[in-house]
């Protein structure tokens, strides 16, 4: 990776989104059927609102149903929207973001993920740790 690698460089822009109105049993079966561990969450003109990530729902389960079976569990969060669990203010960049510059975001703060914005704050896609990996693997190859 070059100093001039820009995060649309090595970003996804198939992004998987949630609205903040959907529930945790659907957050949960799209992270699972799509192998993802973050949902960018967005309005109806794919403003960014929020984030739920993987560690955002086992903290639900934990937290208000933990003795549950998984049945009981899954009644109980259907009534559970995304936006009572989503993270709030997140950390977003633009695709003229220097990946170099992203990457230590990610690192420095622990995070899994970065959504990627325009000027309006519409997600355009998503820069992941794994995105970081594959240039990682590219370039020691």
């Amino acid at each position: 990776m070059s100093v001039s690698t820009y995060v649309k460089d090595i970003m996804s822009t198939s992004v998987v989104s949630l609205f903040a109105e959907q529930t945790l049993p659907l957050a949960e079966d799209i992270m699972k059927y799509k192998h993802v561990r973050h949902l960018p969450v967005i309005d109806d003109d794919r403003r960014l609102l929020g984030l739920v990530s993987h560690r955002d729902l086992m903290r639900a389960h934990i937290s208000s149903l933990s003795g549950l079976s998984s049945e009981l569990m899954r009644a109980r969060l259907q009534d559970v929207t995304v936006r009572e669990i989503m993270t709030k203010d997140v950390w977003a960049v633009t695709p003229e973001t220097l990946a170099v510059v992203a990457g230590r975001t990610l690192l420095d703060h622990r995070f899994g993920c970065l959504p990627v914005v325009d000027a309006e704050h519409r997600l355009i896609g998503i820069v992941t740790e794994r995105d970081f990996l594959r240039v990682a693997l590219a370039i020691l190859e």
